[in-house]
C-alpha cells in the first residue's frame, strides 16, 4: 500500500496527554495516529480534510465510531450515532463520509497506520538475534492494540465488515501481510524475495486464526493459545529462513 500526505496534517493529541502511550509510544490510545494524513487519503471520503480543524473534526468521527463500535458493534453503528457522540452536525459527517461503512474502513485504515508504527519502533530496539524472533514483538503489539486501543477488538483490521475493508482489491490479512513485510525488509533486516511474501502472508494468517481462537473465549486472551501463536509463526520462519 502506498502512503501520502495530501493536503492533510494530524490532529493533537487528545486532552489531557502527549500523544504517547504508558511506553513512549505515539498515540498510544489509538487516537490520530502520527499517520492519520495517510490513513484517510486511502479511505472512500468524499472530500479530504484541507484545512486543520476539519482534520480535527474527520478523527473525532473516528474516535466516536471506535467507541460506538464497542458499546454496540457494527450493526448498532449509524452515522446518526456518530455524529452525536462526536459532537458535529450529521452534515459534517455526509461532507465527508458516504456512509458508516466509510467510516468504519477510514478507521480501519487508522489501525493499520498505528500497528505498522508501534511494530516499527519495536522492531527498531534491535535486540533479536535474528529477524525471524520479530513475530513475537508484532504479536505483542497486535495484543497491545486489541486491550487498549478503543474498538480495536470490535473491528480488528475490518473482517467484521468486510475481508476486503481495506482495500477492495486485496483481503484485510494480505493488506497486513504487506505492512509486516516491508517493517520486516526494511527495518528487521529481511532479504526481500518471493519466498518472503508467500511465508509472511501464511504466517499473518496462522497467527490471525489462533490468536481470534484465544480471543474467543477469553476477553483478555488466553496466555496459553497466545504462547502458542508466537510459537507457530517463529518455528514457522525459523524453518524457512533461520
Amino acid at each position: 500500500m502506498k502512503t501520502s500526505t495530501r493536503g492533510a496534517t494530524c490532529a493533537p493529541p487528545p486532552p489531557g496527554g502527549d500523544g504517547r502511550n504508558e511506553g513512549g509510544r505515539p498515540a498510544g490510545d489509538g487516537r490520530t495516529p502520527p499517520t492519520a494524513g495517510s490513513s484517510l487519503a486511502h479511505a472512500p471520503l468524499r472530500r479530504l480534510p484541507a484545512q486543520h480543524r476539519s482534520m480535527v473534526r474527520v478523527q473525532r468521527m473516528l474516535d466516536a465510531c471506535a467507541e460506538l463500535l464497542d458499546e454496540a458493534g457494527y450493526s448498532a453503528l449509524s452515522t446518526t450515532r456518530i455524529a452525536e457522540r462526536a459532537g458535529v452536525a450529521i452534515g459534517s459527517v455526509y461532507q465527508f463520509f458516504p456512509d458508516k461503512r466509510a467510516i468504519t474502513q477510514a478507521l480501519g485504515l487508522r489501525y493499520v497506520d498505528l500497528f505498522t508504527a508501534r511494530v516499527r519502533e519495536r522492531l527498531a530496539e534491535g535486540d533479536r538475534e535474528h529477524w525471524t524472533q520479530a513475530a513475537d514483538a508484532i504479536i505483542d503489539e497486535y495484543l497491545a492494540m486489541h486491550r487498549t486501543v478503543p474498538g480495536f477488538r470490535s473491528l480488528h483490521f475490518g473482517d467484521v465488515v468486510d475481508t476486503r475493508l481495506l482495500d477492495s482489491g486485496a483481503d484485510n490479512n494480505r493488506v497486513i501481510a504487506t505492512r509486516v513485510r516491508q517493517l520486516l525488509t526494511s527495518v528487521g533486516g529481511a532479504g526481500e524475495s518471493e519466498e518472503l511474501d508467500r511465508a509472511v502472508l501464511v504466517a499473518v494468517e496462522a497467527a490471525d486464526a489462533v490468536l481470534k481462537l484465544a480471543f474467543r473465549s477469553d476477553a483478555e486472551g488466553d496466555p496459553r493459545l497466545i504462547e502458542e501463536a508466537k510459537l507457530l509463526v517463529r518455528n514457522y520462519l525459523g524453518h524457512h529462513f533461520g
